[in-house]
């Protein structure tokens, strides 16, 4: 019995023995394989025809503020061949003569859509690889929409389908931007390059920056390569599928984005300005409704245009010049309570000498002026020596003004939402650069760099009551209805200065429009408020004809909905002031935001007319003008019938508004005043003339006389007042 035992150890321990010496020669060999002849196998097996490779997840969209596309994924596709298997079907059913005829017509069909090659040439192609065994080409010279997709599938062999015709179409995701260059370089792009290796290219802009939202997880596939160097699909259980991006919703509004780029181009244009750029954000939320940058370019012909090609607005320094002496002045208000925009300082005639250094108005200026009117009329002798008399004291004294600059969120880099924003470069009495005359220069927007949104962010604090928050572009993640994260903007000061400050420095903005350097774009629909800016460039340490023109600024004053800022780099005709060219294009692009903006509109009083109140009717359609009268509950005569035309007068026994007879006759002239200028055009043009207007508001007169005999295609003259 124990000899059995000893018999039965002996043998499981030599079991034993030989188990674990297979297992030190697989670990042996595993490790001879990946560490000492690794890269041996590993090009062995990148020769392979069969790989295992990624499947392109589709990526998010990008949609603006009202859900419009501004960028998604177009699937394309790829016509390929497997040249063997209608052949094989028509062997099978001893139908060759077929194979034959329909190969004739699919050839045909393959020169009309691709133009690339003849029929012949298509016809010898697909009997080439037949022959040869191939059974993968590609047709075509390019990628395929959907709608082409399937009119090929109902081509000869084609029609049968993949398991009968051999067709294989291979889809893959176009990127593309529903509105072309609309904010073409906020949105960004990425393509797909292959230089040897699969790999993507992304440009600056939400694309880059919400990468890791939109692209989604790659899905995994077997592809066997075929004899033209690519790769095909080989469908099998193991397929790892895709996970889809997210998409983002943005706040740019595709209406002001188009206003803002329009408006900023045409004045590039007229002043052939190196580049220049727009910001206009919504004061309560922060939200970013447009951003415009633009690059002066040119052909090959030498002629010019204009280009998104940097995002000047995030991510360029720059002097800002007098935008910034707001800045100084709120400092000087916070340290300086007592201090009134009453108040006056000499001004010395606009020239102040100070060290080797001398400070100059850009206008005449009279000796004395108040702290309102240094603002007002942009004094640069009047705000430096504001600022040289509170804080020049001592290195102590100069520090509390940087202090000041940090309150009111200045200094710091603005955590925005597109990669690459601009860190404020702000001096301080412990750098080695700090002069004698740094304190001064400062005060006037120089030896100081801030982006456009990091000087925007802080007018945009003045227009919110003082509140500063951050500009966001995004505010919504999600796919399809699901919402994953809603993006809000954070506060980054409850308030940058006091209650009493900030009223100053708004009243002190609302002067600059009123009676100051920005007087030219005073209107009577709105109020405006906001700073004009001139910046004379410094290169090689030496100041140049070169400037940067800029206003910010937010409207309407008393109740701001939006601020914004406009930047026009080196100007080199047509003028150079911020006054000149960048206010010019603030006011255009702010009239036609509250143009589409009603909320921006005053309230229309509902008042009777026995109180002696009466709308300003005067003609025009009959029905618009009734609709008018009776939604704002002021009595009109109705009667039974009335043309599509009338003219109003107040019936003083009725109390009311009465209408008479428009008479528009054909081949006459109408009579369009008091019309608005829509329906005047709309008649005039009707009639056969060419209109042209000056002025605003109703048609006051008519340079050909109405109910004469028109002369087609000549013009009439309209006064609008």
């Amino acid at each position: 019995m124990s000899n059995i035992k000893k018999a039965i150890l002996l043998r499981v321990r030599i079991a034993f023995l030989i188990m674990l010496g297979v297992a030190f020669l697989i670990i042996f060999r595993l490790i001879n394989i990946q560490f000492v002849h690794g890269d041996e196998w590993r090009e062995k097996a990148a020769k392979r025809n069969i790989q295992l490779r990624p499947v392109d997840a589709t990526r998010g969209n990008v949609y603006s503020d009202n859900g419009s596309l501004l960028a998604t994924s177009i699937p394309k596709y790829q016509l390929a061949f497997d040249p063997y298997v209608y052949y094989a079907y028509c062997k099978k059913k001893k139908k060759i003569a077929d194979y034959q005829r329909q190969l004739d017509s699919l050839c045909d069909y393959l020169h009309q859509t691709f133009k690339d090659r003849s029929a012949n040439a298509y016809f010898r192609k697909i009997e080439k690889s037949r022959q040869a065994g191939s059974r993968y080409i590609r047709l075509g010279n390019r990628l395929l929409k959907y709608h082409e997709k399937k009119q090929i599938e109902t081509w000869p062999i084609f029609r049968e389908g993949r398991m009968k015709g051999g067709v294989i179409f291979e889809k893959s995701d176009v990127r593309t931007k529903p509105f072309g260059f609309l904010a073409e370089r906020t949105i960004g792009y990425v393509k797909e390059e292959t230089n040897g290796k699969r790999q993507r290219r992304y440009g600056p802009g939400l694309e880059y920056s919400f990468d890791s939202v939109l692209a989604g997880v790659d899905g995994r596939a077997l592809f066997e390569k075929y004899s033209g160097g690519g790769w095909k699909p080989v469908h099998n259980s193991d397929e790892i599928e895709p996970i889809h991006g997210y998409d983002i919703s943005t706040t740019i509004n595709v209406n002001l984005q188009d206003v803002a780029e329009e408006a900023l181009l045409k004045k590039l244009l007229e002043t052939h300005a190196e580049n220049g750029c727009v910001l206009v954000m919504e004061v309560a939320t922060g939200e970013v409704k447009a951003i415009a940058n633009l690059t002066r370019r040119y052909r090959s012909d030498s002629s010019v245009f204009y280009q998104e090609r940097y995002n000047f607005a995030v991510g360029k320094n720059a002097d800002p010049g007098s935008t910034f002496k707001i800045a100084s002045l709120m400092a000087v208000l916070e340290e300086n309570e007592s201090l009134s925009l009453k108040d006056s300082i000499d001004t010395e005639n606009g020239v102040w000498r100070l060290y080797d250094h001398t400070i100059r108005d850009d206008h005449y200026h009279k000796n004395w002026l108040t702290v309102q009117e240094i603002i007002e009329m942009s004094s640069n002798v009047g705000m430096a020596k504001l600022v040289d008399k509170t804080f020049s004291e001592n290195k102590y004294s100069q520090s509390r003004f940087i202090d000041y600059l940090n309150q009111f969120g200045l200094k710091r880099t603005l955590d925005f939402q597109i990669k690459g924003a601009a860190k404020p470069m702000v001096k301080t009495p412990e750098m080695e650069s700090w002069s004698g005359i740094t304190l001064q220069q400062m005060a006037i927007g120089y030896e100081i760099e801030m982006s456009p949104l990091q000087i925007l962010t802080f007018y945009n604090a003045i227009a919110n009551k003082g509140k500063m928050i951050t500009p966001i572009i995004v505010n919504r993640v999600g796919q399809a209805d699901q919402v994953i994260q809603t993006i809000k903007p954070r506060v980054l000061r409850d308030s940058i200065c006091s209650k009493v400050t900030l009223q100053k420095i708004q009243t002190a903005l609302e002067g600059v429009v009123q009676r100051g350097t920005a007087k030219n774009i005073l209107n009577r629909n709105y109020q405006i408020a906001g700073k004009t800016g001139t910046a004379q460039k410094i290169k090689n340490g030496k100041y140049v004809k070169e400037y940067y023109a800029s206003f910010a600024g937010y409207f309407p004053a008393k109740a701001p909905k939006y601020s914004m800022i406009v930047v026009i780099d080196n100007p080199a005709k047509n003028g150079k002031y911020g006054a000149q060219v960048a206010a010019p294009v603030f006011k255009e692009i702010a009239d036609k935001i509250y143009a589409r903006d009603i909320d921006l509109h005053p309230v229309f009083e509902r008042k009777s007319v026995h109180q002696g109140v009466y709308p300003v009717v005067q003609a025009g359609y009959y029905s618009d003008l009734k609709y008018l009268l009776d939604s704002i509950g002021v009595s009109n005569l109705r009667k039974s019938t009335y043309p599509d035309w009338v003219k109003a007068r107040i019936n003083s026994k009725e109390q009311a508004v009465d209408w008479t007879e428009n008479q528009v006759l054909e081949k006459l002239t109408p009579d369009v005043t008091g019309m608005r200028l829509r329906d005047a055009i709309f008649l005039l043009e009707n009639a056969g003339l060419k209109v042209k207007f000056e002025g605003e508001g109703r048609v006051i007169k008519q340079s050909h006389l109405p109910r004469k005999k028109v002369l087609t295609g000549s013009t009439i003259n309209l006064i609008l007042g």
